[in-house]
């Protein structure tokens, strides 16, 4: 599992377990840490490879979202670097295993990490994956660190802390922050281009459509998947239905034209 290079001072370790991806991006100030896994052993593995680098010193964490191989690998880096900040969302933050620790520098919007001769800009583009996910954008190197708003190994996680019909205007969002040229690195899987988040907002409106359409017809929601024609296999739809009709109004009964 070697660190690759995917653009200045910005690596990546795409790790078997749950094919997730921890990303250090270098500055004159120190490394920052995107993700810490889910395991100490895994941390502590990545902790050594970063050594291998000889790039400095980690002096802050990021934490995309809340999810356990995200965020577990926290306490190894901070008994490891003499506990350097760990960024997150307030939301994700506050749910957090208490066992990680959860990150103690927490914004609602926007924050910037200062590495001197680069800045870290660090965005919740609103829920999507969950009520507290972050991209982090590095604009001297046009990479954007997306976590799990996008996915390249598998489809789209819609877990049952899932936001699907607020997603695609989120990812809206994320489109915004990228150039023809982005790299960009999913939570999971290898490197995407702008292209690909394209291809993947649009299956999520998708997603999103077509649940506001089958639920306000007044299809049964055991019967939805049955019903419609979905961009992904029905087995990773089942939190997204559920999930999506708690948030569309009931259907109106329509009287009988006389």
């Amino acid at each position: 599992m070697p660190f690759t290079e995917v653009a200045d001072r910005i690596w990546v370790r795409r790790v078997p377990s749950y094919d997730v991806n921890l990303t250090v991006v270098g500055g004159e100030r120190g490394l920052v840490v995107v993700d810490t896994l889910a395991t100490a052993a895994e941390a502590g593995a990545a902790i050594a490879a970063i050594g291998d680098l000889r790039a400095g010193r980690v002096v802050a964490v990021v934490n995309t979202h809340d999810h356990f191989d995200h965020v577990l690998g926290n306490a190894t880096f901070r008994e490891r670097y003499d506990d350097p900040p760990v960024h997150a969302t307030e939301e994700a933050a506050a749910r957090t295993d208490p066992a990680a620790p959860p990150a103690d520098r927490t914004f609602s919007s926007a924050a910037v990490i200062d590495l001197g001769d680069r800045q870290l800009e660090l965005v919740h583009p609103g829920r999507g994956h969950t009520a507290g996910d972050l991209v982090v954008r590095v604009p001297d190197a046009d990479v954007l660190l997306a976590g799990d708003l996008v996915e390249e190994s598998a489809p789209p996680s819609l877990g049952a802390d899932s936001w699907p019909l607020e997603w695609p205007q989120t990812l809206d969002l994320v489109l915004g922050l990228l150039t023809p040229d982005s790299v960009v690195v999913p939570g999971h899987g290898g490197t995407v281009d702008r292209r690909f988040v394209e291809q993947q907002c649009d299956d999520l409106r998708a997603v999103a459509e077509t649940i506001r359409d089958v639920a306000t017809r007044g299809v049964p929601e055991a019967e939805a998947l049955a019903s419609a024609t979905w961009p992904f296999p029905a087995e990773a739809l089942h939190h997204a239905v559920a999930r999506g009709y708690a948030q569309v109004p009931p259907a109106r009964r329509q009287l009988p034209l006389a």
